[in-house]
């Protein structure tokens, strides 16, 4: 395989991985999808309570997606939305207690999830992946601030 075909299939292998990811992940708790996950675990990640466009930037999304999902998250009891006190056009997302309970209680599926995941791959072909999708995602964002320049 070239170079040019080795670079597309990959990137095409990313996209379908991606989905089929998502397919599985929603089948394991009906509760939660795989994206409304990962903006808890974005929400997580940040101090306090962090504004959408926080979180936005956290998991690679947008503002308006992560409003969107928040909303659902909120009327399932998962977050509440407050104004920031400072400035009533940022809103922040907070987890409830009832969030923080479905997902201790969630632990160990995701833990047996990541590991069937991941079944086969040796200590340093896991390091070896690590490093490889870090630099992937170095040269997206990369690319990003420079289409981001270019819209300016």
């Amino acid at each position: 395989m070239e170079n040019r075909e080795a670079k597309a299939h990959i990137f095409g292998t990313i996209f379908t991985l991606s989905n089929k990811l998502q397919l599985l992940g929603d089948r394991m708790d009906p509760a939660l999808t795989v994206k409304q996950w990962l903006l808890l675990a974005g929400v997580m990640q940040c101090s306090g309570s962090p504004t959408l466009s926080e979180v936005a930037a956290r998991i690679g999304s947008s503002r308006q997606n992560v409003k969107k999902m928040a909303a659902i998250l909120e009327k399932r009891g998962f977050v509440r939305l407050e104004k920031d006190p400072a400035d009533a056009r940022m809103l922040r997302i907070r987890l409830t207690d009832a969030c923080r309970a479905h997902l201790r209680q969630r632990e160990g599926m995701e833990l047996r999830f990541i590991d069937e995941l991941f079944e086969g791959f040796g200590t340093g072909e896991l390091a070896e992946f690590s490093g490889l999708i870090s630099k992937l995602d170095r040269n997206v964002s990369n690319m990003r601030a420079k289409y981001d320049e270019k819209e300016a």
